[in-house]
C-alpha cells in the first residue's frame, strides 16, 4: 500500500540558484519552515539528518540516504522508519527549466505497512508543510542579488 504527496511552484530564478538554496543545508534554519534543521552530504550514498516540522503536527528527525543529486535538476532521497517496509518515503525535488525561471516539483511516495494508518495525517500535516517550504524557497531564491548575502 502506498500514498503520494506532490506540490509544485514556479520560481523566477535560474536552476543553479534554486539548487544552491535547496542544497545549502546549513541555511535551512534561516528560511525553511518544514525542514528546520539539516546536515549531511548531498551526494549519492550520502546520509542526511533532517528535522521535519509538519504543519500542526509533531516534529520528527529522519536520517535518509541520498539516492540522486544532479545539480540544477534533481535531488532524491529515501528515508525509512525503523526497518525497511514499515514506513518508507522516497522524496524528490525536480527542477525544470521554464521561460524566465524554473518549476520546482516536490514529490514523496510513501510505502509500507503503516502507510494506511498515517495517510490522513500526511495529507493534513505534511502536504501543507511541502507547500510552505516551496513558498519559502521561492522567496529566498528570488531575492535580488544585493539581498542574497544573508
Amino acid at each position: 500500500m502506498g500514498t503520494r504527496l506532490s506540490t509544485s511552484i514556479d520560481i523566477d530564478a535560474a536552476p543553479e540558484r534554486v539548487w544552491r538554496v535547496l542544497t545549502d543545508l546549513a541555511a535551512y534554519p534561516d528560511w525553511n519552515p518544514f525542514i528546520t534543521r539539516a546536515e549531511g552530504e548531498v551526494r549519492p550514498g550520502g546520509r542526511l539528518t533532517l528535522r521535519l516540522q509538519p504543519v500542526g503536527g509533531r516534529g520528527v528527525t529522519i536520517r535518509p540516504t541520498v539516492l540522486e543529486a544532479e545539480p540544477g535538476r534533481r535531488l532524491r532521497w529515501l528515508g525509512t522508519l525503523g526497518v525497511r517496509g514499515l514506513f518508507d518515503g522516497e522524496h524528490t525535488f525536480t527542477i525544470t527549466d521554464r521561460d524566465g525561471g524554473v518549476r520546482l516539483d516536490q514529490d514523496e511516495r510513501f510505502r509500507g505497512l503503516l502507510v494506511p494508518v498515517l495517510a490522513g495525517s500526511l495529507r493534513r500535516h505534511t502536504l501543507p508543510a511541502f507547500q510552505a517550504m516551496n513558498e519559502a524557497l521561492k522567496q529566498r531564491a528570488e531575492r535580488t542579488p544585493a539581498d542574497r548575502a544573508g
